[in-house]
């Protein structure tokens, strides 16, 4: 089946240029260049997003500020009439102060998008700068001349995109959909495993300065807890049965000394295991855990592991744990240097057997797992439901990243140890579905 297709926008290469005061001001307040600088970016039917902004007229960043990323309903719907892509530039720190807004508007600019032109080819529409500024009357500072340089520019992104029939725990058949076409590709098998089965089966550990099975601070003091979550694992198989990817849980997920939550100090974590020489291969560490503070949610990080290299930390968020969100992993950098642009990038997620999801790639072995951290656009995101809600995790791919079916299978399988990690980490006090009680 091809790749769906997605167009992404870029916001980047952000500086702002402000003028000199004419005189002192006695009002109290402080020059713009004096304070931070930030800005809100709004595209229509897209939850608007905030970006710093450095002051510094020789600014050559190219650093990458937002991004929106549109699928083929989204597409064909903001082209079928021009856009404007609108910015806002405030000086100040975002939020408020004893119940007053701590940031002042400094000025704005919009950007025409005709999306037509990006469904096929990357095309730039703004590059430079633009006047924003306003007069201020209150502060006697005249901000007309002030600009922003900015690069706003689209492409073509497509992805594939797997869809669970039911909760990882139930072991669902996962699709690869195409609109609305879905062919079975993958099935799943949720099962209890420990760490010590996994050193059974002859797993092969990354040559790295961290052991992933050598019994950690928290499982030495396991017996001190009667709160845990462990054992847990998902193997993917191809159609054929062939297991091509596996998520086990190899860091149990214990509630912290006098608490009933998973503490980011001690996170439980996943090892994402894939199929080379014979034997199994660590390919990534997915880590969880519940956030305290003004919003609760589940904290995770992910860790991209080589044979030969430093683990790499490929993502590092959060979701709500009460209304989910999407699990992401894109290592866009740049704003001019992406995969549109720079095909030769170096990192290396997959095999480059050569072969497609839905077709089988033999042992797998010519997969190196190979780290070399350049920028190499989107790479994955899967949705992720709250805690306590039914979830069929969607998940999107890159199609740079994916050569063979055991590469779309770790993806997947990372989906689900994420979905998962959303019931690990529920509050002890919750009880768990019986599906993940042993």
């Amino acid at each position: 089946m091809d790749p769906c297709p997605f167009v992404r926008i870029l916001i980047g290469d952000l500086a702002l240029k402000l003028p000199v005061a004419s005189k002192p001001s006695f009002s109290g307040t402080v020059h713009p260049s004096a304070s931070p600088c930030f800005c809100k970016i709004k595209l229509k039917n897209f939850p608007h997003q905030f970006a710093a902004i450095p002051l510094n007229r020789d600014a050559n960043s190219r650093s990458l500020a937002a991004c929106f990323s549109l699928d083929k309903a989204q597409f064909e719907s903001l082209a079928a009439k021009p856009q404007c892509l609108k910015i806002k530039v405030y000086t100040g720190r975002r939020g408020s102060t004893c119940g007053l807004n701590a940031s002042k508007l400094l000025g704005k600019v919009s950007v025409p998008l005709d999306l037509r032109v990006a469904e096929s080819r990357p095309y730039v529409f703004q590059n430079g700068w633009v006047s924003i500024g306003k007069k201020d009357n209150k502060e006697s500072l005249n901000l007309s001349s002030s600009q922003l340089r900015l690069c706003v520019r689209a492409e073509p992104d497509p992805r594939f995109v797997f869809q669970f029939d039911g909760e990882p725990e139930c072991s669902p058949q996962v699709f690869q959909v195409q609109g609305s076409v879905k062919q079975p590709v993958f099935t799943c098998k949720f099962d209890f495993r420990s760490s010590s089965d996994l050193k059974n089966s002859s797993v092969t550990e990354p040559n790295t300065s961290r052991s992933w099975f050598v019994p950690s601070l928290k499982i030495q003091k396991e017996q001190k807890y009667t709160k845990e979550r462990k054992g847990w694992s998902v193997t993917i198989h191809d159609l054929s049965g062939s297991p091509v990817a596996v998520a086990s849980m190899v860091t149990p997920f214990v509630a912290s000394p006098g608490s009933d939550r998973v503490s980011r100090s001690n996170p439980g974590a996943w090892l994402i295991l894939r199929p080379g020489e014979g034997t199994w291969k660590p390919w990534g560490r997915l880590e969880a855990w519940r956030e305290r503070g003004g919003t609760d949610s589940v904290g995770y990080r992910f860790e991209l592991l080589g044979d030969d290299a430093t683990p790499a930390t490929l993502a590092c968020s959060a979701v709500s744990a009460a209304a989910g969100g999407k699990f992401s992993i894109d290592v866009t950098s740049s704003i001019v240097s992406s995969p549109a642009i720079s095909p030769q990038s170096s990192i290396d997620l997959g095999s480059g057997s050569g072969s497609r999801p839905g077709s089988r790639a033999g042992s797998g072995s010519g997969s190196d797992f190979g780290v070399g951290l350049s920028n190499r656009g989107f790479v994955m995101s899967s949705t992720v439901e709250g805690v306590g809600k039914k979830s069929k995790p969607e998940v999107e791919v890159g199609v740079q990243h994916v050569t063979c079916s055991e590469d779309a299978a770790a993806f997947v399988a990372l989906a689900a140890a994420m979905d998962l990690s959303m019931d690990a980490c529920r509050l002890f006090s919750q009880k768990l579905p019986k599906e993940l009680r042993q």
